[in-house]
């Protein structure tokens, strides 16, 4: 029943990363299923750790989006089917927000660390400018290009999450991003908190992507857990979670495994890049853009 399912982003991915973007979702499909029989938190962490180490398609870890005065700041969040999670947000000295997250929740008894309290656990601390690239500097350029027309308000989400089930039922929900291109410095956004962009209990793990005040104000990992709790049909729960971010003005997508073994992805923004991987190398990669829901079993 081992699955795992990733996204690599939701929003408009330009043509020319389509390729690289594939390609990465299929490196993390690869590095995290090999993990799963070391679990699902194991197989979801290492597919997200990839693709932050991915500097050419995601907007997480090496290459993420700067901020108005062209610095990074990294945020994300883990969490298990036990309840158990931990989230760091406001990261400036290391690409792998994701383990960072998994330090907190392992090593601390709190939750949620920002800053200087989450940088203070950062074995070997990097400097800011080594988590910019040629491509990302580039397109910070052309943003303040945009804003001297005023059109230059934040734009874009190369998210990146994965959700796992292992073969002994756990799950695991995993979400890493470098936020929104010209934000300011300080936003944060729906990934470090649970129950807005990353959620895991015994029954379903969820991972988003998107305008993160929209998933925020939504709550929309946990009403999606709440409306699967009552009894609402996955694909129903999934449209209703669409709606959710419409209400609240925002757009994006989501994936959901759950505990019964089945796959979610749900998606109203102009394209959402995607990939799962099934036992007996079964799955797929692509970036669709062609807004829907979709429903599967492992």
């Amino acid at each position: 029943m081992a699955i795992l399912l990733l996204h690599g982003g939701a929003g408009a991915i330009a043509a020319d990363v389509e390729n690289d973007t594939v390609s990465g979702l299929a490196s993390a499909c690869e590095a995290g299923f090999d993990r799963i029989p070391d679990g699902a938190r194991e197989a979801a962490l290492s597919a997200v750790t990839a693709m932050e180490a991915n500097e050419l398609a995601f907007n997480a870890g090496i290459g993420a989006a700067p901020t108005r005065e062209g610095t990074v700041e990294l945020d994300a969040a883990v969490m298990l089917s036990d309840g158990s999670c931990g989230a760091v947000t406001l990261l400036r000295n290391t690409p792998f927000a994701a383990r960072l997250a998994e330090r907190v929740r392992t090593e601390t008894p709190h939750v949620l660390l920002a800053a200087h309290g989450a940088e203070a656990l950062v074995d070997e601390p990097v400097p800011n400018e080594r988590l910019l690239t040629e491509r990302s500097v580039a397109r910070w350029q052309a943003w303040r290009e945009r804003q001297a027309t005023s059109a230059g308000k934040p734009a874009g989400s190369g998210t990146v999450g994965a959700v796992a089930l292992d073969d002994h039922g756990s799950l695991a929900a995993v979400t890493s991003t470098g936020g929104m291109l010209g934000q300011w410095s300080g936003r944060i956004g729906d990934t470090p908190l649970i129950g807005a962009g990353t959620y895991a209990d015994r029954h379903v793990a969820v991972s988003c992507t998107g305008k993160g005040e929209a998933f925020i104000r939504a709550v929309t990992a946990k009403a999606l857990a709440d409306r699967l709790e009552a009894g609402t049909d996955l694909e129903q729960a999934l449209q209703e979670s669409l709606e959710g971010l419409v209400r609240c003005g925002g757009e994006g997508g989501l994936i959901v495994v759950t505990a019964d073994g089945r796959l979610g992805i749900a998606f109203n923004s102009a394209s959402m890049a995607m990939g799962w991987r099934l036992p007996g190398g079964r799955g797929e990669q692509r970036v669709s853009r062609h807004p829907s829901v979709l429903v599967m079993r492992a």
